[in-house]
């Protein structure tokens, strides 16, 4: 059973106009066709190949709501999740061994996830590591007894088995798995340093007389390090991993030409090899510029953008297709009522003491149509912002006996959206 405390922080989130980062799902509206045939035409298929799709959206057109919602999906799915933002200083395409890096850094497990008392933070690679031992020792993701030493070494010969993962991706999972059953007082440097390994820092001389390894993650190996995390993850009892890419806003615009296309060539062979990676799901959300511009897009490298194409403009995106464009969803009148009762029933859950103090389905309607008639001008990512946050206003002004007309309460929240922009 959901604990109250999770509604009430989703509450809090969107009372400040602020997306919670766990229970999307919870409000969301709009996307549940694309939803329901990204489980059906995605996930359920991921254990016989791997698959890409791009998402085209304008600034504020929902990006970072469909990655979150994906992730809450990709979760109750069983695959673990790793989002990576793009960037021309960090994580840059045309250097996969930064991606291969930030990928372990912001991977995060359905496990812990769905563990209440663990909070939104990032979950390390290290819980990754902890879970596979576990559960290969007994059956469980988490410890319930002391590790046999005849457990232990079950674990490491089921890996040791395992073909399709790098020999010394092995070597430094199972140097970590000894960690985790010694009681060395530097047990906890050793295991920074297995995973800083995974990320592609420190010297080859460093590891390979400590863990016996011959090579180090780098941007000639990072491609195949990736489909050996891909198989150590399906090892591990998962479905497989969803990589979400976020691209920065003109990322592609200031880089130097010459990365830019190691950029698209690194791109295209992942699209050219995506479907022998079974277990892989690739999402990459960038701005309709990426497929149209002619000097930075994909449109100066033909044979990117003959594979990728353009964006549907005609129709809501679908699963099945390789673009998914946000530009053509619209919102009406309907959808945000949906989204207002979806709001009050998060409430009851939060506060079940208050349901009798609560606006009936009838005064919500009326006050929607008040709200979505005089305001829904706005940008529709402002219009959003507004009006989860006057929702949650009318609730409260309910419960707490001081109800406001509309008006009073769309005047009060623009007055305080304006200093928040300033």
């Amino acid at each position: 059973m959901v604990e109250a405390s999770y509604y009430k922080k989703i509450i809090e989130s969107l009372r400040k106009g602020v997306p919670p980062k766990r229970g999307v799902q919870e409000y969301s509206v709009g996307h549940d066709k694309l939803i329901d045939g990204i489980k059906k035409y995605l996930m359920d298929c991921i254990s016989d190949m791997g698959i890409i799709r791009f998402v085209c959206g304008s600034w504020g057109s929902g990006k970072t709501h469909l990655f979150r919602l994906l992730t809450e999906v990709g979760f109750k799915e069983n695959i673990i999740v790793s989002t990576v933002e793009l960037n021309a200083t960090s994580t840059l395409l045309n250097k996969f061994n930064t991606i291969f890096a930030e990928i372990i850094r912001q991977i995060k497990s359905p496990y812990y996830y769905q563990t209440s008392e663990i909070e939104e933070e990032l979950i390390s690679f290290n819980s990754i590591l902890q879970e596979a031992y576990y559960y290969h020792c007994y059956g469980v993701r988490n410890k319930i007894n002391p590790i046999s030493p005849q457990e232990h070494q079950k674990a490491i010969n089921a890996l040791m088995a395992n073909r399709q993962i790098d020999i010394d991706f092995k070597k430094m999972v199972i140097s970590y798995w000894e960690s985790l059953k010694e009681e060395s007082p530097d047990y906890i440097q050793k295991q920074e340093e297995i995973v800083q390994w995974f990320c592609g820092e420190g010297t080859i001389g460093q590891y390979r007389k400590k863990y016996g390894v011959s090579k180090i993650i780098t941007k000639e190996n990072s491609k195949l390090m990736l489909q050996s995390l891909v198989n150590f993850i399906k090892f591990s009892g998962y479905k497989g991993l969803m990589i979400l890419f976020d691209e920065a806003e003109q990322y592609y615009s200031i880089i130097r030409k010459s990365d830019l296309q190691q950029a698209h060539n690194n791109l295209l062979a992942l699209i050219n090899n995506i479907e022998s990676l079974s277990g892989l799901i690739l999402i990459y959300a960038t701005t309709p510029d990426f497929f149209i511009d002619e000097r930075y897009g994909i449109q100066r490298y033909g044979a990117l953008a003959g594979r990728i194409g353009k964006p549907e403009e005609n129709r809501p995106p679908r699963a099945i297709d390789t673009i998914w464009n946000l530009d053509v969803v619209k919102f009406d009148r309907e959808q945000y009522l949906e989204v207002s009762k979806k709001i009050r029933d998060i409430y009851c859950r939060a506060y079940p003491d208050s349901i009798d103090k609560l606006p009936n389905e009838s005064e919500l309607a009326t006050r929607v149509d008040e709200l979505y008639g005089k305001n829904h001008s706005m940008s529709q990512m402002r219009f959003w912002r507004f009006f989860v946050i006057a929702i949650i206003n009318i609730l409260i002004d309910h419960v707490e006996g001081t109800i406001r007309t509309t008006n009073e309460i769309t005047t009060d929240i623009l007055e305080k959206l304006k200093e928040d922009d300033l």
